[in-house]
């Protein structure tokens, strides 16, 4: 009876070892179904902005640089802008090479690293020349009369220096092992599972520093310009005119915002605060990978920005295809 007993403790054991090594297998699953929603999302995504990308801004910068293209401060903005989003594009198929593979990295540690570093500093250095470009055009429609520094060639040049220089040296601990992946260098492009709390801290600074005054700028540029238009005692036709490219920058750069920047920021926030990935969170992390496609996708929608705003891009543009 006793040796019974003991086989009937035995058996309960051995179910209980089952059902744990079930549950952990569910837990690997689920794990693992995350890693194939990124692999069947980014790839795609990925490519597409790589091939838009890389001919719109390719094109851009064609155009920016002909000796007869009209030589202003927001062109120059313009141009940087176009340079930053053409640098990150040429990642683009690193990227999605490294989820076609399921998520292996064949291309080295110090690749991986630069991969992760274009992504922020691209994304960066966008926010920053559309918040100029939004300040300037501002100027232009609340104070055409008057001539200030942010509308100077000169100064352009400097405040183009200045953002290349703050983002590169802002964004460089990301060149970091611990942050920049996994300790496995053939794990990349994914959050090491030890960074969270170091991560969280710099989301903060970049969050207020990076996104929010930016943001509110052009939420305070875009509604001082409609309310001097309105105000403003010109006449209908001739304020189209001289401030329909003003107006069609800051909408523009606010829609920008509004798609590519603000949701991604908001989810990563929220991906950080909760931590490593479980099934209560699962839809946070999915919409995290899908924010992100979009704040990637600003690289090949900012030569629609060129094309309505830009000075005398339009007419060059149809020039060459009438050629």
């Amino acid at each position: 009876m006793k040796h019974k007993l003991t086989s009937g403790q035995l058996l309960r054991t051995m179910n209980i070892s089952e059902m744990v090594l079930h549950n952990n297998s569910d837990n690997s699953s689920f794990n693992c179904t995350i890693d194939a929603f990124k692999q069947a999302i980014y790839p795609v995504v990925y490519l597409f902005i790589f091939f838009l990308g890389a001919v719109g801004n390719s094109l851009s910068i064609y155009v920016f640089f002909q000796p007869s293209q009209r030589k202003t401060s927001v062109n120059i903005y313009m141009q940087n802008l176009a340079v930053s989003d053409l640098m990150f594009v040429s990642t683009l198929p690193f990227r999605a090479s490294y989820y076609l593979l399921g998520s292996h990295w064949i291309f080295g540690d110090i690749a991986c690293r630069i991969m992760t570093y274009a992504l922020y500093v691209n994304m960066y250095c966008s926010i920053y020349f559309l918040t100029v470009l939004s300040v300037v055009r501002f100027t232009a429609i609340v104070y055409p009369f008057k001539r200030w520094k942010v509308t100077n060639m000169k100064y352009a040049k400097i405040t183009c220096a200045m953002i290349w220089v703050f983002v590169l040296a802002a964004s460089s601990p990301l060149f970091c092992k611990q942050i920049a992946g996994f300790n496995n260098p053939e794990k990349c492009l994914d959050l090491h599972p030890e960074s969270t709390d170091i991560l969280l801290m710099l989301n903060s600074v970049v969050l207020a520093v990076g996104f929010t005054m930016p943001f509110c700028t052009i939420i305070i540029c875009y509604v001082f310009a409609i309310r001097a238009l309105l105000k403003s005692r010109t006449p209908q036709r001739r304020r189209t005119v001289s401030h329909k490219k003003a107006l069609s920058t800051i909408i523009i750069t606010l829609i920008l915002f509004l798609l590519c920047f603000l949701p991604y920021h908001v989810l990563r926030t929220v991906h950080l605060i909760l931590g490593s990935c479980s099934q209560n969170n699962l839809s946070v992390h999915k919409a995290l990978v899908v924010t992100l496609c979009l704040a990637a996708m600003n690289s090949c929608l900012d030569p629609v920005l060129y094309y309505f705003a830009a000075e005398n891009f339009k007419a060059r543009i149809r020039s060459l295809y009438r050629r």
